[in-house]
């Protein structure tokens, strides 16, 4: 069933929650780099895990849309 000619299921954001989550995702992708970048630099377990937990707490974060 429809809504406003929506679907029922359909998620609306106002523009400043679409700006939120694409700064979220962006955040996202940048600690997934880093990730990339240091194994390419050969880093130590001690800075992959930290750069790794960092990733893991920002996509925490985009779970939660506010």
């Amino acid at each position: 069933m429809q809504r406003g000619g929506l679907p029922e299921d359909a998620v609306v954001l106002s523009a400043a929650e679409l700006a939120d989550l694409r700064d979220r995702l962006f955040q996202l992708r940048c600690a997934a780099e880093d990730v990339v970048t240091a194994v390419d630099d050969a880093a130590d377990y001690a800075e992959l895990r930290k750069l790794a937990v960092q990733v893991v707490d920002v996509a925490v974060q985009l779970e939660r849309l506010r």
